[in-house]
């Protein structure tokens, strides 16, 4: 028996055969061609069917796992249309006379080299991207199917080098017990996705590939990232005694999951989803969502060459109120983030440039100086489409004062110019802001009384606290909101907030995270919202604790100096 360890990605007990996923061998050869023309119009054919491989993707995922999962075949479809790409592969048909296939082979390379190249993380990290994208369009050219149809005909577990998007959301379901890869961090595509499918996966596990016991039973945990080969007896019984244990703790948290959560000491908390599409609205319902905390915008903007008038943004969120007040039967909260766009995504129409750092560029609150009319039509849409609804809006990526008083001013010049259109607007609606900038917690007591919410977004607020890009591997197992100097920022949001009577939710990863909600709870958080697959867990466990007791919880956690300690006490009040 050996155990190996790696780091979690997601929760749950694997137990099955080992399948070691290999992809297709593509063989690329290059060869001189006589019809350049022909040439090139065979491998505009392959982009043109590239696309269509990747739009069904994209529909698949979203079916399957829900748009923010999907919206990475979006961007795989944008690298597509690429006019860089494109023109480096062309030149090397019709100039060089090179065939189809190497030519797109080695465009794709030269490219993903030159993103490796930049100094930048975030375009390092594209190079898969792009690596992905080329290999499907060589498939394209040769013929070759890149499906996962070659799959054991009984369930396994899956172990790879590493997994591309395609590769995770194109295996069948029900033949998937687990995801297990050499390579990958917790915020890699794999974990991503696997946590929305509610598989259990580990990443950054060192396997030899080539010496593993293929078809021999495994056990995968992924809630402590270990995989173990070759169990022995007393090891198997005690994975399946925990297997069974998991599995029936998962299905007595989906039977209690619309019951409200509500602490020992009778303190209601409001428990609602992160969602980017009506599909994924309707879905968190069934997993007992009380309302919407964070609903992204983004996708009536993407994969278009205009803007998106005022009636198409009006009946996308009309779409998303239905879904949650089911037809009129209830009255639930939705919060959405206006648009949230930087250069780092291909919308040409925006009026984006290239930038160094995107992440910390001309995006989302930054862009109402050069382009208002962007965020005023938003604002419209959205009033008219809140009438008769619990309307909430915030602003995302705010760093100073005055970019919430401007956004203020946008709204109210659109409730003003509705009124005098004689349009229909929404009554009731609470303003409020994203706590991602660390400068927007600091300013938080200044801010209170602008607003009437704070929603903390921990990813983005972990990640420019600590100077650390989460979707780099190398440097992720530091992105964590269990570092102090975050919690302290969480804290000091809360109480500024609470001083001045305004209500403060959590919409990042880590209200989702299970030794996390103590902590909450202490600290005052008065909305948890996520996944909508974790609503059932964090239910639960909100069940579990009294206000004063996690207070304690709370005040010992912030007094402990690393990430290490914080997670390992945090993980020990809920039994872990």
């Amino acid at each position: 028996m050996q155990t190996i360890q790696g780091l979690p990605a997601s929760p749950g007990i694997a137990i099955g055969p080992l399948w070691v996923y290999r992809p297709v061998l593509l063989n690329v050869t290059a060869r001189a061609v006589a019809d350049v023309a022909a040439e090139w119009e065979r491998v505009q054919t392959a982009v043109s069917t590239a696309q269509s491989q990747l739009a069904a993707l994209y529909d698949r995922a979203l079916a399957e796992v829900g748009a923010e999962e999907a919206a990475i075949f979006e961007a795989h479809q944008l690298f597509l249309e690429d006019p860089a790409l494109l023109e480096m592969i062309q030149a090397a048909v019709e100039g060089e006379g090179i065939n189809g296939e190497m030519a797109a082979y080695q465009a794709a390379e030269s490219y993903a080299e030159m993103l490796e190249a930049m100094d930048d993380e975030y375009f390092q990290a594209r190079a898969t991207d792009i690596r992905d994208v080329g290999r499907r369009l060589v498939a394209c050219l040769l013929g070759v199917s890149l499906d996962s149809a070659a799959m054991p005909t009984q369930p396994v577990v899956i172990v790879a080098e590493d997994l591309t998007p395609s590769d995770t959301v194109g295996f069948d379901k029900e033949k998937v017990l687990g995801l297990c890869t050499v390579r990958g961090g917790p915020t890699s595509h794999t974990a991503i996705l696997a946590r929305s499918l509610g598989l259990p996966a580990a990443v950054s596990v060192p396997l030899r590939l080539n010496h593993l016991p293929e078809g021999e039973v495994v056990v995968l945990n992924g809630r402590s990232g270990t995989l173990t080969l070759n169990p022995d007896p007393d090891a198997l019984a005690e994975a399946q005694a925990e297997q069974q244990s998991w599995l029936a703790l998962r299905s007595a948290e989906l039977a209690e999951a619309q019951a409200p959560a509500v602490t020992t000491d009778g303190h209601q908390v409001e428990v609602v989803a992160n969602v980017g599409s009506v599909a994924d609205a309707e879905m968190a319902l069934t997993y007992g969502a009380e309302g919407v905390g964070l609903f992204r915008t983004e996708f009536l903007f993407l994969d278009r060459e205009t803007l998106p008038s005022e009636a198409e943004q009006i009946a996308g969120y009309q779409g998303v109120f239905a879904a949650i007040d089911e037809g009129g039967r209830a009255k639930r909260p939705l919060v959405v983030r206006t648009l949230d766009i930087g250069g780092d995504k291909e919308v040409p129409y925006l009026g984006f440039h290239d930038e160094q750092n995107p992440f910390l560029g001309w995006r989302a609150i930054r862009m109402m100086d050069e382009r208002p009319d962007v965020l005023l039509t938003q604002f419209r849409a959205l009033l008219q489409a809140g009438v008769g609804h619990d309307l909430r809006i915030m602003v995302p990526m705010v760093s100073n004062l005055d970019e919430v008083r401007r956004a203020k001013g946008l709204l109210d010049e659109a409730r003003q110019q509705l009124v005098a259109e004689g349009k229909p607007v929404a009554e009731s609606v609470q303003f409020g802001i994203m706590v991602e900038v660390p400068s927007a917690a600091i300013l938080a007591h200044h801010i209170a009384a602008e607003v009437d919410f704070f929603s903390i977004g921990t990813n983005d607020l972990t990640q420019y606290t600590l100077a650390v890009d989460r979707t780099n591997e190398r440097v992720a197992k530091l992105a964590s909101p269990f570092h102090p100097a975050v919690l302290h920022l969480i804290k000091m949001t809360i109480d500024a907030a609470h001083v001045q009577g305004k209500w403060v939710g959590v919409c990042g990863e880590f209200a989702g995270e299970p030794a996390a909600v103590p902590l909450l709870l202490g600290l005052g958080l008065d909305e948890f919202s996520m996944a909508a697959t974790a609503i059932p867990t964090i239910k639960r466990l909100i069940r579990q604790f009294s206000r004063p007791q996690c207070r304690d919880i709370a005040d010992h956690a912030l007094r402990l100096p690393t990430t290490e300690l914080v997670a390992a006490y945090l993980q020990g009040q809920i039994g872990g």
